[in-house]
């Protein structure tokens, strides 16, 4: 298949990258911006003819959406980058879902679990939970995945949280950052959830991908598969949990006590940081659905971290 990969530069992108390098398939990563040493072919996604042209030149069958604005505190405070959230949130993945309708192809949608919000949950949220979003990035994504539905193509729109990797930006890399700087640190405990690693991601996202391949691909008949569905690791931990098992296992990698991170980490409620807009208190994700779909096996969430830091630990050698 033909693969069409958007915001291949950010930190699903990446990982994305990698498991492509040993694909049948053929990939064309796009993105806006570009990184040296990663062939980026450019692509306004906010451009629907510009979608509709990659997709007929390159003979696309399915694209994979990773790109969206996610900065949440900025979008709420300045109209023009609610604007913007509202193009690449919204807008964007309705222009994909166009032209994957044209082509018959599948698009694979990132979204997320700020979609959920309000209601004070206690239970995994499961696929079909009424969700009201409380600020602009999650009522954006909300309306990008109604956006896709409305349009009728084939897609498979995977709910991920708390996306961390070796790339980027991410709650994992500020934490060896300020463990290592910080004798104390304060992390909120009264939001809870589950650490996603990207590249688990991207492996399920792989998994899909060949799934239609067999089943759906070439074939004018609806994709049986087509829904929503939600992906993160295994287990709950709040921010403060989080960070302690950061810090304790990079310790464990660490080969020499001058490496060692000291930082007392304490854990603190959400009201000692205000913020322009409220997270979710609860958000952890019911995961049966896709993996009784996909047969997929999904791995704890310190098993990741702890291979995500061991790989962020060969790279620095």
């Amino acid at each position: 298949m033909n693969i069409l990969v958007t915001g291949a530069n950010g930190q699903l992108g990446s990982e994305m990258r990698l498991l492509a390098a040993g694909s049948e398939d053929k990939y064309i990563f796009t993105d806006v911006n570009t990184i040296d040493g990663y062939e980026t072919v450019f692509l306004d996604i906010t451009d629907c003819d510009a979608v509709r042209k990659i997709v007929l030149d390159e003979g696309i069958d399915a694209i994979v959406n990773c790109a969206a604005w996610t900065n949440v505190d900025a979008c709420e405070t300045d109209p023009a980058l609610a604007s913007l959230a509202e193009k690449l949130n919204a807008k964007a993945p309705e222009n994909l879902a166009l032209a994957m309708r044209e082509v018959d192809g599948l698009l694979v949608h990132i979204s997320t679990d700020y979609v959920f919000g309000k209601e004070p949950y206690n239970t995994p949220c499961g696929e079909d939970q009424q969700g009201t979003p409380t600020g602009v990035y999650g009522r954006t994504k909300k309306e990008g995945e109604e956006r896709i539905l409305a349009t009728g193509c084939k897609h498979v729109i995977i709910r991920t949280a708390w996306l961390y990797s070796e790339y980027g930006k991410n709650f994992c890399l500020t934490m060896l950052r300020l463990t290592s700087d910080r004798p104390t640190l304060q992390v909120v405990c009264d939001q809870c959830g589950t650490p996603t690693y990207a590249m688990d991601l991207a492996c399920a996202i792989c998994i899909v991908l060949r799934d239609y391949a067999c089943h759906g691909h070439g074939s004018s008949a609806v994709y049986e598969k087509s829904g929503i569905y939600h992906y993160s690791n295994l287990g709950v931990c709040s921010w403060y949990d989080f960070a302690q098992m950061i810090q304790s296992i990079a310790n464990q990698l660490c080969t020499s006590d001058t490496g060692l991170r000291h930082c007392h980490v304490q854990p603190c409620r959400s009201s000692q940081f205000p913020s322009p807009v409220q997270r979710p208190s609860y958000s952890v994700l019911d995961k049966s659905k896709i993996q009784e779909t996909f047969g997929m096996d999904i791995p704890y969430w310190t098993d990741s971290l702890r291979q995500c830091l061991q790989n962020i630990i060969d790279n620095n050698k």
